[in-house]
């Protein structure tokens, strides 16, 4: 055993049972064993890359104990203390960092970027701002359930910097949420030391600014940390609301191991280590005849005994064999469509009308679904969509946000993760540029990592030819449709739109409902007036004819009417695509077939889109059958202008009739 030294930080034991301040002491040796063992297994050459929390254990454990098992925490890649807390099998954690099918993400993420809903913890992601967004979600979640539960996250003094952090702070405080803000402040954001991220005092002083109590607490004092939590999130369950901790550390390993601690000055590195959480407390139960040799032995011998038995378990377990249809079912959460048919009563409708109906009914149909978007309450939102919403459903459930894109894509995937559906309307789908990364990096991939499920649809009122101009204008669907783990929907029509809402909500997996903001109030159709679905990834025939078959959806659909109206001697196949992803392939290559010819309309600029990959499969499964070059039609690679007969210029729709004719004539 080592020898034991006077303790450098100062202990005040309250009312801890002698049984309790072991407790804290064993959870604090458990992850300090595992990572010295993790250190020679990477000069080992046995895992392939580690981040050390090496003197950070207090804080991981203190906030760990504080909470409740069925409380939610999301932690860092240095709280390996809040998964050996909360009692996770070695075995499973030894496999998810050797990328065995025991782990957590199926090979397929990395050391801590994993959750579990067994044991309440959401893990991060590389890009570290949103799982702040997603605590709030959850902590959401817990104020409206009134279960009395606190949600705690973790983040460093670096991820403070983020937008991520100020949006979810400020919508946390807006909304009173139960949600426990932990800084571990430990001086070095990879190479770059603190003063260098922020010109505060405090880090905890930023929550000032955000109403929020905040707290500057000694990271390294296990028993400060554990009791000053305890207490903390015991008010916040009395009586919700968000609090900052500021925690101070020191990280006295490199950002991970490769990168070495070359930058910190010596005599720092030797001040923090005086203060080992560990090491410290140590020394101090020794002082008060609480852990003894034969304890402390024991503690190390039963925890060493654990690690080795787990590491041999994982090293026998074999390695994943590559499955592609494995993977790719995995991609999206098993939805089991259920067709609901409606009645035979019809009501005309306006696009804009045919989805507010079907938001509405879907609300009725799901209890707690939650609608969030910026303006949306009162107003009704910026379209009117749901506007009379607060007096049926509440402020609740219909709930006006900050201008914070980014936390509420977040909060979406929060209460989604606590079992709550979420429907978030971008006021117009080019401000979704502002909650892109949780989109992309979150939304889209949870269920690939971790099966967990993104239950979040959102609304995006999208499109030119109401001359909005660049930032209220872009139809971006090709930015969506690139990436695995969405779904995309562009209704063309009122009817669609109603039945493939209500599909949307039902769907468990992240969507993006496309709504042409042109179309809104100038396409009227006839709509059963009671709930129904419509199946993702069918679309519609709308004209039969065997010259050429259009490709086409949203706008683009009625700019193609337009034309064979005007063009009656054309016999065209006009297929209105409606969801993106997933794409009906069989009736687009059904169709070519027949024809021989192609064009594909989109409102996008060419480059990039949709057009082109269905020239491609088209190239790649018809080639055989076409007899002209497939042809894509879109609108310039300019932004979209703002002035009429700029926009007029810029728009595919003048150029589709000439287009079709040259096709036609090849």
């Amino acid at each position: 055993m080592p020898t034991i030294t006077k303790s450098n930080i100062d202990y005040d034991k309250r009312n801890l049972s002698d049984k309790g301040l072991l407790k804290l002491y064993y959870n604090m040796l458990k992850p300090r064993l595992i990572e010295e063992k993790m250190l020679i297994l990477l000069r080992q050459g046995k895992i392939s890359k580690w981040f050390s929390g090496i003197g950070q254990e207090a804080i991981s454990v203190g906030v760990t104990m504080a909470l409740k098992p069925s409380e939610y925490i999301l932690p860092m890649h240095r709280n390996l203390g809040v998964f050996t807390t909360r009692e996770i099998p070695l075995h499973r954690l030894f496999c998810q960092w050797q990328g065995k099918a025991s782990g957590f993400t199926k090979g397929r993420d990395r050391s801590f970027h994993f959750g579990t809903q067994e044991y309440n913890i959401v893990g991060m992601i590389s890009h570290l701002g949103p799982q702040l967004g997603v605590a709030d979600g959850i902590a959401l979640a817990n104020l409206l359930k009134q279960n009395g539960q606190v949600t705690a996250v973790f983040t460093g003094e670096g991820g403070t910097s983020e937008g991520d952090f100020h949006e979810a702070l400020n919508v946390a405080s807006v909304w009173q949420l139960p949600v426990m803000f932990c800084i571990e402040n430990n001086g070095y954001g990879l190479s770059t030391p603190t003063s260098e991220q922020y010109h505060c005092k405090q880090l905890a002083d930023r929550g000032k600014g955000y109403g929020i109590e905040s707290f500057v607490l000694d990271g390294n004092n296990i028993i400060e940390t554990y009791t000053k939590v305890k207490k903390l999130v015991e008010s916040i369950r009395k009586r919700p609301r968000p609090i900052l901790i500021e925690f101070e550390t020191f990280r006295r390993r490199g950002h991970e191991e490769a990168s070495g601690t070359k930058y910190v000055p010596k005599e720092l590195m030797e001040e923090w280590e005086a203060k080992d959480p560990i090491e410290n407390y140590r020394s101090y139960l020794y002082s008060k005849k609480i852990l003894t040799t034969e304890i402390d032995e024991a503690y190390n011998a039963e925890i060493k005994s654990e690690i080795e038995a787990a590491l041999d378990s994982a090293y026998a377990e074999e390695d994943i064999i590559p499955n592609e249809t494995t993977e790719l079912n995995d991609v999206y959460k098993t939805y089991d469509y259920k067709e609901v048919t409606p009645n035979k009563e019809t009501k005309e409708l306006r696009l804009v009308d045919a989805i507010s109906q079907g938001l509405k009914q879907s609300m009725e149909k799901h209890k707690d679904l939650i609608l969030m978007g910026q303006d949306i309450a009162e107003y009704g939102g910026v379209f009117k969509i749901t506007e009379g919403f607060i007096k049926q459903f509440g402020k609740e459930r219909v709930r006006n946000t900050p201008i914070c894109e980014s936390a509420i894509v977040e909060a979406g995937m929060g209460l989604s993760i606590a079992g709550i559906k979420a429907v978030v309307e971008m006021q117009f789908a080019d401000f979704v540029t502002s909650g892109f990364n949780p989109v992309v990096n979150y939304l889209a991939k949870s269920h690939y990592r971790w099966q967990q499920q993104a239950d979040v649809v959102l609304r995006m009122p999208c499109g030119g030819g109401v001359a909005a101009g660049p930032f209220h204008s872009q139809t971006n669907e090709a930015w969506f449709t690139k990436t695995p783990g969405l779904k995309v929907v562009y209704p063309a029509f009122p009817y669609d739109a109603k039945g493939l809402l209500a599909t949307a909500v039902n769907d468990p997996n992240p969507v993006l409902f496309f709504e042409h903001k042109a179309l809104y109030r100038s396409i009227r159709q006839d709509v059963p007036t009671d709930y129904y679905t419509l199946p993702f990834g069918k679309a519609t025939l709308l004209k039969e004819g065997s010259a050429v078959t259009i490709v086409t959806y949203g706008a683009g659909v009625h700019w193609a009417l337009e034309t064979l109206e005007n063009n009656a001697e054309i016999s065209a196949d006009l297929i209105d695509l409606r969801t993106l992803q997933p794409l009906d392939k069989d009736t687009i290559f059904n169709s070519v077939k027949k024809t021989g010819r192609a064009i594909i309309l989109q409102e996008d600029s060419l480059f990039g889109g949709i057009a082109s990959d269905i020239s491609a499969m088209l190239m790649e499964e018809c080639f055989e059958y076409l007899d002209a070059p497939v042809k894509r039609v879109a609108s310039m690679e300019t932004p979209i202008p703002f002035i009429g007969q700029l926009e007029e210029q810029y728009m595919a729709k003048g150029k589709f009739e000439r287009a079709l004719r040259t096709l036609l004539d090849f």
